[in-house]
């Protein structure tokens, strides 16, 4: 960067600037009337020679201008300043150039560290839940489950918020537990699948993605999970497997049908007191560090969730860490 420097003149000598001229005596003049002297001057009387006709008398002359510069100086200048006082001298130093000054230091920038993505399921029952969800300042996947009191306008309220809308597929478990309405159960067709999803995405749609409910029955059986797959591929949308299972079939039958898909890697609140959820976070960053990815899903109703992920949005952003949604992790693979 260029050094910006004063353009110098020459400094003009302070006796050029206050030299007085030198006037020259006034011709005598007829009409010039005699100076009275003081009353304290002795008057001398002429001598021969100076009344003598031979010479001029010498004339009276005009207080020169030197003088009543003289006058108005003494009086405008300091007593304790002699008139007789020498000409500053200047000083013909060159100052040292200015240099501009140097812009503070930022702290470098962290490395990048993964993507992060968290997934809010279970969204329709309790409007007052989402809600502290919805103010999260950062990107945010929030399942919404059908069938229920508030399902098809939680959906539209998250939509309005700016978040991404899965609809959480309720699907069939292996222990018997029940799934809720608009489930897909095992002994259904194809035909009664797609039925199924069709209507559920009616309710909550339009949706970036599903990802499954329970459905540990299901998501192990690779020809049930082929149509739900070949379903999100006609759609255009996301597939998610929540792992629900060891024995889950879905990435076998993604790689037969074609398709990208995305997993869980960490559930956040099985224990939902607030430490316990932070170090499964914590899990999830490490995860992300050395996998480039970590999906993180948790629950509406986890009470302290919602204030957790505000509070260490900035701490991992500031880590180097970047969060995206569910359906853009899985397109960007």
């Amino acid at each position: 960067m260029a050094v910006l420097g004063i353009r110098r003149g020459k400094i003009p000598q302070v006796h050029q600037l206050f030299e007085p001229a030198v006037e020259q005596a006034a011709e005598p003049d007829a009409a010039t009337p005699e100076i009275p002297l003081p009353k304290t001057a002795v008057r001398q009387e002429p001598s021969a020679q100076e009344s003598s006709p031979a010479k001029k008398p010498t004339a009276v002359s005009k207080p020169s201008m030197e003088k009543k510069a003289s006058v108005n100086s003494a009086e405008k200048a300091p007593a304790n300043k002699p008139d007789n006082r020498q000409p500053v001298k200047t000083s013909t130093a060159k100052p040292a150039s200015l240099k501009p000054a140097a812009p503070p230091k930022l702290p470098p920038k962290p490395a990048h560290q993964g993507t992060l993505v968290f997934i809010i399921d279970d969204a329709g029952n309790n409007l007052k839940e989402l809600e502290p969800f919805l103010r999260f300042p950062g990107p945010l996947t929030i399942a919404v489950l059908p069938g229920l009191p508030h399902s098809a306008e939680a959906a539209r309220r998250i939509r309005a918020a700016g978040k991404e809308v899965f609809l959480h597929q309720p699907m069939e478990a292996s222990g018997g537990q029940d799934p809720g309405p608009g489930a897909i159960y095992a002994g259904m067709d194809a035909a009664e699948m797609l039925a199924v999803l069709n209507q559920n995405i009616a309710e909550v749609g339009p949706v970036a993605g599903i990802n499954n409910h329970q459905g540990s029955r299901i998501t192990a059986d690779q020809q049930a999970m082929e149509t739900v797959l070949a379903f999100c591929r006609e759609r255009g949308i996301s597939f998610l497997d929540s792992r629900t299972t060891a024995n889950t079939a879905v990435p076998a039958a993604a790689r037969d049908i074609g398709i990208k898909i995305g997993e869980r890697n960490i559930f956040i609140d099985n224990e939902q007191d607030r430490p316990s959820m932070n170090r499964s976070i914590e899990g999830g960053l490490v995860w992300a560090s050395q996998r480039g990815s970590a999906v993180m899903i948790g629950h509406i109703w986890s009470p302290e969730l919602a204030p957790l992920l505000a509070e260490l949005y900035q701490n991992v952003i500031a880590q180097g860490y970047t969060l995206a949604t569910a359906s853009d992790l899985i397109n960007r693979h």
